[in-house]
């Protein structure tokens, strides 16, 4: 019998093992694939903005701000950041007045985009963190995935100026 023990004993290490690497790499799958939505969300947020941007601009008749919101509604995926930090400066040197509903809806928008960036952000970093452990690397679990990237972005928060009376 003490024989038994060593075979008992060997079957619960390899359960737990395998178990530990079923959670390990469903785990890595659920955080890439969190990232996946994320930039999603994020991506769909700039866009409202840019949208929200260019119709304030077309009520300010704004044309650097047009232009800017344009550029960020065309840009590809390597021109986005860029695009997006163009339209945040032009953003920031427009005057929003705090009772136009087109400068309501682009500090709205802003201030969604603040959110869906630090989510982006979050998630994107505890994916990278789970990338870089060892068991992790040395089981390629992260192969099928593309590495996850922050995107870097000026802060778009935006607030209205108040009416200056006189």
């Amino acid at each position: 019998m003490p024989g038994m023990w060593w075979v008992v004993g060997i079957v619960v290490v390899v359960v737990l093992t395998s178990a530990y690497l079923t959670w390990t790499a469903a785990r890595v799958d659920r955080l890439h694939r969190r990232v996946e939505s994320a930039a999603r969300a994020l991506d769909a947020h700039l866009l409202r903005r840019a949208a929200a941007a260019a119709v304030l601009a077309e009520e300010c008749y704004a044309v650097e701000l047009y232009a800017a919101a344009r550029i960020a509604l065309d840009a590809g995926p390597d021109e986005r950041e860029a695009a997006e930090n163009d339209l945040t400066r032009q953003l920031r040197s427009t005057p929003l007045v705090p009772d136009e509903q087109a400068a309501e809806a682009v500090v709205a928008a802003s201030r969604r985009l603040v959110l869906a960036r630090q989510v982006h952000t979050d998630l994107v970093r505890d994916a990278l963190s789970v990338r870089r452990r060892p068991v992790v690397r040395l089981l390629r679990m992260s192969r099928k995935h593309e590495r996850p990237r922050y995107f870097d972005v000026d802060d778009p928060t935006l607030t209205p100026e108040p009416l200056s009376v006189g």
